[in-house]
């Protein structure tokens, strides 16, 4: 036999608990120890009168049988009352069941406004009322259980009862979107559609019927949807007679009945039809990102044919703008300017995955690497300004939610490679080009084309399985350390922010997984080589959760790679209809500056070179080192030189040490003459980040003397 089920230590309340299937339930939650507040206002069926009797009387029936019960006689639109009366008797709230209900059945016709409004305070806006006064106790004490009761009528419609079904599934919509809000704090929320004897069902159904509808065929069910130890969270159930079934929503495959370049019209919506309604391999939604990465992925199969996007009105006319949206449409964000440093971009490359793990990874993530770059989709940050910060918000006319907004698309296109560092820019030197593409759900209505002639258009992946696969587990923390780079929305870091937004918990920034697929494609196709990065396109089509797997499948045709990146866990894919186009390797051969070229720091070392055959063999006593420059220009190696001050005569030669290096210095050519004319202390240097050293740094002390008293031109 399975432990009997016990309410001890919770206080528990029961609206139109003085008879019916209130008054069940609140005697069995009594029965197994919990504190009970009976809550009725006694008046009749309609919702006319008050009274004491009703709660009274089953508040002393708990008492008779040993249990805790105080009795409440408010109204459920007095909410507030009824909640205090459970804390001044018991000092905590822990289930609430809202029950209360009255019938003013008309034909939909003779329905009047009394009818229409009484239904909808008592049965919804009471449930509302009760529930919200209970709701900041529940979240504090990180528990709580709450029931709503729809019906069959809610759920399914009946005759003479439209006031009646409206308010019951409203009931089902505001336990789901509980259900969504409270799982964080341990609050479920569940409904229940009874079919039960009551004075509610008297004169409707038989009485031998009722008597076989009893309210204890149903109060089980709600019980151990209330008990702690249940974990059921946003269902709803019907029972009856000893009978419960759930129930869940259903969806048809559906048809798309738009096609590029073609309007949509209703005889498109009549030649579907019968697909539109085949529930043949139906899907089972269970949230609304169910609802919205549907309508994403029926726009990537529109993108897919040939041709631009039609403009999808009923008529062959561009609908007018409303007048107060006029604004918003051709909107320009005001100009920004933006800065940063290597520790940016080492901060977001350790954002996007970039990890010691990976040897080749250290040229994005140590700024003492000889090969040290910035990843390419950095670009993205640069931009984010224009819609972070608000911005999105100050389009006149335009009301956004931010737990609405979905990144849809983005293209990042570079005209040279990104520096390394930017401290000041003149603004007449593009560097790189963003193109969001942003859903603000709700936010619609101003008409106009649905797309841009300047719109990258998402491609379509190859119909073959990839040429090649990468993966990648992010960490727990991926949003937390990538939202460091900028994108500050609580979305991605806020548990109470996400639910807001229907996800379970925060979800990984889209650029993010953005960023681990550019970089998988880099390092696949490109061995990493920054300079063949030219241009991405994704399109986003469903969340990440920080931990999950990213698996990016790519696919080479030419120098475009096609790829999709999926949630290896789930099998979703997140990233789709995506590519990287990489710049010929002929056409990178051509940016490198040719060893040496044009270098003011090549007079230095030959001259260097020159001196050394007179006092080499002086100076290896002394120095007893072999020291590699990486000399850059433009944020590349340019040149390479190595002084050997630590065999033989010592010499100066252009290229790698032939053996091990002590130690290796890499900066610009213009830093070195610095250095070299005495403008520029060479330790003063290093600690600025100017000059980066690797091996023997404190080698660094004889630099003075090598450059000051032997490089003299």
């Amino acid at each position: 036999m399975a432990s009997m089920l016990n309410f001890y230590g919770r206080v528990v309340l029961v609206t139109g608990a003085g008879g019916g299937l209130g008054r069940t339930y609140a005697l069995a939650f009594a029965e197994r120890g919990a504190s009970v507040v009976v809550n009725d206002l006694g008046g009749d069926m309609k919702g006319v009168g008050k009274g004491s009797l009703a709660a009274d009387k089953v508040v002393e029936e708990i008492r008779r049988k040993g249990g805790k019960a105080v009795a409440n006689y408010d109204s459920v639109e007095a909410g507030e009352k009824i909640v205090k009366a459970a804390l001044d008797a018991f000092g905590r709230i822990d289930v609430v069941v809202n029950n209360a209900g009255i019938l003013r059945d008309r034909s939909f016709s003779r329905i009047s406004d009394e009818d229409w409004d009484m239904i909808q305070r008592v049965h919804l806006r009471g449930s509302f009322m009760v529930t919200r006064a209970a709701w900041d106790h529940m979240k504090k004490q990180n528990f709580g259980r709450i029931i709503m009761t729809s019906s069959a009528a809610g759920i399914y419609g009946n005759f003479g009862q439209a006031n009646y079904s409206a308010a019951k599934l409203g009931l089902l919509g505001l336990s789901n979107s509980l259900a969504v809000e409270g799982k964080k704090n341990n609050i479920h929320c569940n409904t229940v559609a009874p079919v039960a004897g009551s004075r509610m069902t008297q004169g409707f159904l038989p009485e031998d019927l009722i008597e076989a509808l009893k309210p204890e065929y149903v109060a089980p069910l709600v019980l151990w949807l209330c008990h702690e130890s249940c974990e059921e969270n946003g269902s709803v159930f019907e029972v009856g007679a000893g009978w419960i079934g759930k129930l869940r929503w259903e969806r048809t495959l559906g048809a798309l009945v738009r096609q590029k370049n073609q309007p949509m019209t209703p005889e498109a919506v009549k030649a579907n039809w019968t697909k539109i309604c085949d529930f043949d391999n139906a899907t089972k939604p269970q949230r609304i990102q169910d609802s919205v990465s549907t309508v994403i992925e029926a726009l990537s199969k529109i993108d897919s044919s040939d041709g631009g996007i039609s403009a999808n009105n009923l008529s062959h006319a561009t609908s007018a703008a409303p007048s107060g949206l006029v604004e918003a449409v051709g909107y320009k964000f005001p100009p920004f300017s933006s800065s940063y440093t290597e520790v940016d971009t080492i901060m977001y490359a350790l954002g996007v995955g970039a990890s010691i793990k990976e040897p080749k990874d250290l040229k994005f993530i140590y700024e003492g690497n000889s090969d040290f770059s910035c990843l390419p989709t950095f670009g993205v940050i640069l931009a984010q300004k224009s819609l972070g910060g608000g911005g999105l918000a100050e389009i006149p006319g335009l009301s956004v939610n931010f737990t609405k907004v979905l990144h849809g698309e983005h293209y990042l296109e570079l005209y040279k490679p990104l520096p390394n560092a930017v401290y000041s820019y003149s603004g007449k030197e593009l560097i790189c080009y963003n193109q969001f593409s942003v859903f603000v759900m709700g936010s619609g209505g101003f008409g106009g084309k649905r797309t841009s002639d300047k719109d990258k258009v998402a491609v379509a992946i190859p119909s073959r399985p990839p040429d090649a696969i990468l993966t990648d587990t992010t960490s727990l923390n991926q949003a937390a350390l990538y939202r460091l780079s900028g994108d500050w929305n609580p979305l991605h870091i806020d548990p109470d922010f996400a639910s807001l937004a229907g996800f379970d918990r925060p979800i990984l920034h889209g650029l993010c997984t953005f960023g681990f697929s550019a970089r998988h494609v880099l390092q696949q196709y490109a061995d990493r080589d920054v300079l063949r990065f030219k241009a991405i396109k994704v399109r986003f089509a469903k969340p990440v959760y920080p931990g999950q797997t990213l698996q990016t499948e790519m696919w080479k045709e030419g120098n475009r790679i096609h790829f999709q990146t999926k949630v290896q866990e789930t099998g979703d894919t997140v990233i789709s209809n995506a590519y990287v186009d990489l710049v010929p390797t002929s056409d990178t051969l051509a940016k490198i500056p040719s060893e040496g070229g044009d270098l003011q720091s090549n007079l230095v070392f030959e001259e260097i070179g020159r001196r050394l055959q007179d006092i080499g063999q002086e100076m290896v006593k002394k120095v007893n080192a072999v020291f590699e420059w990486h000399i850059t220009k433009g944020e590349k190696i340019a040149a390479k030189w190595t002084i050997d001050l630590k065999n033989g005569a010592g010499k100066v030669y252009q290229g790698p040490a032939k053996g091990s290096a002590d130690a290796t210095f890499i900066l610009s050519d213009e830093v070195f003459m610095e250095v070299v004319l005495g403008k520029l202390d060479p330790q003063k240097a290093f600690f600025s980040g100017r000059l980066k050293a690797r091996g023997n740094i404190m080698l660094s002390q004889k630099l003075q003397m090598i450059l000051k008293d032997y490089a003299k031109i």
